[in-house]
């Protein structure tokens, strides 16, 4: 298997309105689960060109496990379902500060694991076809479709603990354990598109648990461990590498992953590219196949809404060249 790097000249003339939704109705605020009773909500984005039915993708957003809710991933997904043909599902899940910042990191990836559970068992409902599912997300929200794609098979009624690292979604399909989910691979989902995507293990060794973390400290609460106070990278590694997708990519020859897109800004310091393409390495040294495309000149969070002064960033001037790179590939895939 290879990894195709792609080239940046990508502008599809078609593809030019951020937003008509002419193209598409949306349903707010559809709720999905309560984990420890927090409400988790997703907005349901559904063509209207009149088909029977549509792939599904799947949109995690990102700010570090600590900011930001799906609001932030407004624009991408009325872009995405204004020019394409894709029921679009954009996706609250809980934050570390969440539950009186008790919320847990394994907790968050049950939450990912949960999303995409429900989305399987409910999207007819919007058109959607549970056979033809995409994750994709940016920054922490990459890290959590990564987590579908390489752990989604690990899931255990037992919860999360240094003797079971395996993970209990927070939503359950009726009359299904997440044992028996596991052995269905009930997870399975046809692409990915990582958009710089964020290492959580990484993170940690670089401070990110420190009490003045300034994530936690812009989001108002103090830094702590992302598995709770008693525990740490250095003394408990184990927890930290469960949840590493660079750590748990296993053979081809043992479970093939779907096709990947990898997208990473050159200039961006918090995801650099350098980390990005080491992803795409490993996944092509286990035999899965990938392709690579480097945003020329751009920082972090180039897909948000809005616009970030800090890092340079507008959704309107930065955004749409990297979604119709995305929509490329998913057409690749769906629309041949």
């Amino acid at each position: 298997m290879t990894t195709v790097f792609l080239s940046a000249c990508s502008d599809n003339p078609e593809l030019v309105e951020n937003n008509n939704m002419d193209n598409y109705t949306v349903a707010r605020d559809v709720s999905w689960a309560s984990p420890r009773g927090f409400e988790l909500t997703m907005d349901i984005y559904t063509p209207t060109s009149g088909k029977h039915s549509y792939p599904v993708v799947v949109i995690f957003h990102g700010g570090g496990f600590l900011l930001n809710d799906k609001s932030i991933m407004d624009q991408t997904a009325a872009y995405l379902a204004t020019n394409s043909e894709y029921v679009i599902c954009n996706v609250n899940y809980r934050l570390l500060s969440d539950n009186d910042n008790t919320t847990t990191l394994n907790g968050i990836v049950n939450d990912a694991f949960g999303a995409v559970l429900w989305v399987k068992d409910n999207i007819g409902d919007y058109k959607g076809d549970a056979a033809r599912i995409v994750v994709t997300g940016d920054s922490a929200g990459g890290h959590l479709s990564a987590m579908i794609v390489n752990l989604g098979t690990e899931l255990s009624s037992v919860p999360f603990s240094l003797e079971s690292l395996q993970f209990t979604p927070s939503y359950l399909p009726a009359g299904k354990s997440p044992e028996q989910i596991s052995e269905q691979n009930g997870l399975e989902v046809q692409a990915a598109i990582l958009s710089y995507p964020y290492d959580f293990y990484q993170g940690a060794v670089e401070g990110f648990e420190s009490a003045t973390s300034p994530l936690w400290l812009v989001n108002g609460v103090i830094g702590r461990g992302g598995f709770g106070d008693d525990f740490n990278i250095v003394d408990h590694p184990q927890l930290y590498k469960a949840v590493s997708p660079i750590d748990n990519i296993p053979s081809s020859t043992e479970r093939r992953f779907p096709p990947q897109l990898l997208l990473v800004g050159s200039e961006d310091p918090l995801v650099t590219p350098a980390s990005v393409k080491n992803y795409a390495k490993a996944l092509n040294a286990a035999g899965h196949s990938t392709q690579f495309w480097e945003y020329e000149g751009q920082s972090h969070a180039f897909l948000d809404s809005g616009s970030n002064a800090l890092l340079g960033s507008s959704f309107e001037s930065d955004a749409p060249t990297a979604l119709n790179v995305m929509i490329a590939f998913l057409d690749e895939i769906f629309y041949p």
